[in-house]
C-alpha cells in the first residue's frame, strides 16, 4: 500500500514500534517481501483483513526513530517535519500481507519501482538487518457493513489488502475480487472463501494503471444483493470504480470503501 485517502480507519493504542528487517525476498518480478521481526513487535495489535501502518525506513546510517510519534495525526506529523533532515525517516503506508504472533514476525509485500519511489528502491535491495518503524492504523474495509455479498478491485499496489481481506471473510462470504498485476508471474496464491471468485487481469504495456481493472469492474453485471465493495489503487481506478457503483449501480455511498494509493504522473 503506497499510501491511504478517503478511507475511515480503526485506529491502534500501541504507539510506535521499532524493528529490524529479519528476512528478503524477491517473490516475482516486481514484488519482494521483507519480513519485520523483534521483541518490540509482541506488542503489535493485529486487527487483520487489509490493515495497514505507517512505515518508517531509513535513509542514512545517522536515521532516527526514537524522536517520532506514536500517532501520526496532525501533531504527529508537525512533530515528524521539526526533526532534522540529516536523521530523519522517510514515512510511506504499507499493508500486513502475514502476521506469525508466535515469532512475532510481519511479512510486507512491496511492488518495486526500479530506482523510482522510496520504500519500494529501499526493499528491491533486500535490506535485511536494517531499522523500520511501524506506527498501526487500522483497516479500511468494513466487514460491519456485511459480508454476505463483497465486491473487491484493486491495481498491483492493492493486491496485498485484497488478498488479505480475502483471507479474513468468513466461510459463508461470496462476491468478486478483481486484481490487476503488471505480470502473469506476480500472481499469489490466494486463500479465501469458496463463493468468492478471484479474476487476476494483467494490465496492458503503456496503459494506465489500474484501468484495465476499472474496465472490468464496468463489465461485471450488478449483484441482485446488497453489497460491500472496496476499490484500491491508482486513483482514477479508485474514483472511477466509486462512480460506477454508487451512479451506476446505486450502491449507496458508505457502503463503497475507496482508496487513492497513489497517483499516476501521465495519462494514457
Amino acid at each position: 500500500m503506497a499510501g491511504s485517502t478517503n478511507v475511515t480507519v480503526d485506529h491502534a493504542d500501541n504507539g510506535l514500534l521499532v524493528c529490524d528487517v529479519v528476512g528478503a525476498s524477491q517473490l516475482s518480478p516486481n514484488f519482494v517481501r521483507l519480513t519485520f521481526g523483534g521483541d518490540a513487535l509482541r506488542q503489535w495489535r493485529h486487527v487483520g483483513y487489509d490493515q495497514w501502518f505507517r512505515l518508517a525506513v531509513p535513509t542514512s546510517e545517522g536515521t532516527r526513530f526514537d524522536n517520532l510519534s506514536g500517532r501520526y495525526g496532525m501533531g504527529g506529523y508537525l512533530r515528524y517535519l521539526t526533526t532534522p533532515k540529516a536523521t530523519r525517516p522517510e514515512i510511506r503506508n504499507y499493508t500486513v500481507r502475514n502476521w506469525r504472533p508466535e515469532q512475532a514476525e510481519l511479512d510486507v509485500d512491496f511492488l518495486t519501482h526500479g530506482d523510482e519511489g522510496v520504500a519500494g528502491s529501499w526493499a528491491a535491495g533486500l535490506p535485511v538487518g536494517d531499522t523500520v518503524g511501524l506506527i498501526d492504523q487500522g483497516h479500511g474495509f468494513r466487514p460491519e457493513r456485511g459480508t454476505d455479498d463483497v465486491l473487491l478491485v484493486g491495481d498491483a499496489t492493492a493486491m496485498p489488502a485484497i488478498l488479505g481481506i480475502l483471507r479474513d471473510l468468513p466461510e459463508s462470504a461470496r462476491g468478486t475480487a478483481i486484481i490487476e498485476v503488471q505480470d502473469e508471474d506476480d500472481h499469489q496464491e490466494a486463500e479465501r472463501p469458496a463463493g468468492v471468485g478471484l479474476r487476476w487481469i494483467e494490465g496492458r504495456p503503456g496503459n494506465r494503471p489500474g484501468m484495465a481493472a476499472l474496465r472490468a469492474l464496468q463489465d461485471l453485471t450488478p449483484p441482485s444483493h446488497r453489497v460491500n465493495a472496496f476499490v484500491a489503487g491508482e486513483s482514477q481506478l479508485a474514483t472511477g470504480g466509486r462512480r460506477h457503483l454508487v451512479g451506476e449501480w446505486g450502491i449507496p455511498k458508505d457502503r463503497v470503501t475507496f482508496c487513492g494509493y497513489w497517483r499516476c504522473p501521465t495519462s494514457h
